[in-house]
């Protein structure tokens, strides 16, 4: 009996160790959901900044030299950017998003140039049949963020410079509360820049009576304009794709502390009960020993 007891105590302190654990790396997820969120509100402000750019510009151009929309042809080819996961307890989070690409992707036209942010997902990418032209590492902090983006930059930049591709799309997961998986598989075409989102910026009334005006040349301001676009739109989803791999272990860690805590309950029950049964055998055979 005292043998039960003690295997049912060990138990219970294993139980209450790795709750601990659970609990320190919700703490550590919540914490870093926080960061990837706050570097996406940071950019709010410049990403106006550039809108604002880009509709002076586009006041003085020509609006078709910017859409540059070409009817899909076999021998296009398409740049893809995506966005995983290289860290552990985030269930099906590449697993989805190559499923999610692969169907997207399945009616595209010509050839697919796919640049993978994490091993993982790069494997997973093959598996569902899609091959992988470069590998990226995913950034451990926010700070590494800038430096991947530049890489994307300057890779994608000299991809079109080349020929090798003429449209960008991305694909990240981003967080959402609503699903049990805590995020969801989304995408965005980058280039070539999409019309209505520039006649939006045409239609949106100037903050003054000052009409803008685009100083030097006006080529080269819409070029570093357009990059800066491109800069913001590759980090806020690198940032949103942290922040949904840290909500699916955040979700992950939850449901396990749920699971220990019920396992515990158990355990502690069990054991009082399993204590209780010996103290009352040890009782009934000093009772016994006294009557005989």
């Amino acid at each position: 009996m005292s043998e039960g007891i003690e295997s049912l105590h060990h138990r219970i302190d294993g139980a209450v160790d790795l709750q601990t654990v659970v609990r320190t790396m919700k703490a550590l997820s919540a914490s870093q959901i926080g960061q990837y969120e706050k570097a996406v509100q940071a950019l709010t402000a410049y990403s106006h900044t550039i809108e604002l750019g880009l509709t002076a510009c586009l006041r003085q151009a020509d609006l078709h030299l910017l859409t540059n929309v070409t009817t899909p042809t076999a021998q296009q080819v398409t740049g893809v950017v995506v966005f995983g996961s290289d860290q552990g307890l985030v269930g099906q989070f590449n697993d989805l998003l190559a499923e999610f690409v692969a169907e997207k992707l399945a009616d595209e036209l010509g050839q697919i140039h796919i640049w993978a942010v994490g091993e993982r997902i790069a494997d997973q990418l093959e598996s569902v049949g899609l091959e992988v032209a470069g590998r990226f590492d995913v950034p451990s902090s926010v700070h590494a963020i800038t430096n991947l983006v530049e890489q994307l930059l300057l890779t994608s930049a000299s991809a079109c410079s080349h020929g090798e591709i003429n449209q960008l799309y991305v694909f990240h997961n981003g967080a959402n509360s609503e699903l049990e998986t805590g995020y969801t598989s989304l995408t965005q075409r980058l280039l070539p820049l999409d019309a209505l989102w520039q006649k939006n910026l045409l239609d949106t009334p100037w903050q003054t009576n000052n009409l803008p005006e685009t100083l030097g040349n006006s080529e080269k301001t819409l070029q570093a304009l357009i990059r800066e676009y491109l800069f913001v739109s590759l980090f806020r989803s690198c940032s949103e794709s942290l922040a949904s791999e840290n909500a699916s272990r955040l979700a992950t860690m939850q449901r396990a502390e749920k699971n220990i805590g019920e396992m515990l309950d158990e355990l502690t029950h069990s054991y009082h009960q399993l204590r209780q049964d010996n103290i009352d055998t040890e009782l009934f055979d000093v009772i016994a020993g006294f009557t005989s």
